[in-house]
């Protein structure tokens, strides 16, 4: 667990220089970005797919995209030091880590 949140942090901290649409003050903000994403995406996210089954059916799972954006955008304004510039900036942050994570998870 606390390897994966390490990793999260990194790519955080990495997608916030690659993306001119996310900012980031430095990595201790990456770290917390990591834990409020975690638990949010444990506690709350569960209840937003839920209740949101019906659309995301519709849509074939990309309205999950919008929720992840929408968790950001959150994110973004709960945690001092990161900044995300509009909700596809958001969209785009979200594929960037989902990919990432994906990627990196699977060779450690």
């Amino acid at each position: 667990m606390l390897t994966t949140l390490l990793i999260n942090s990194i790519i955080i901290f990495i997608g916030a220089y690659l993306l001119e649409g996310v900012k980031i003050k430095n990595f201790w903000t990456a770290i917390g970005v990591a834990i409020l994403l975690a638990l949010i995406n444990t506690f709350i996210k569960p209840v937003i797919l839920f209740l949101t089954l019906p659309l995301t059916i519709i849509t074939l799972g990309l309205f999950i995209l919008v929720i992840n954006a929408w968790i950001l955008m959150i994110i973004d304004k709960l945690v001092e030091g990161f900044s995300v510039k509009g909700f596809w900036w958001a969209v785009l942050f979200s594929i960037y880590i989902s990919i990432a994570n994906a990627i990196l998870l699977k060779i450690i």
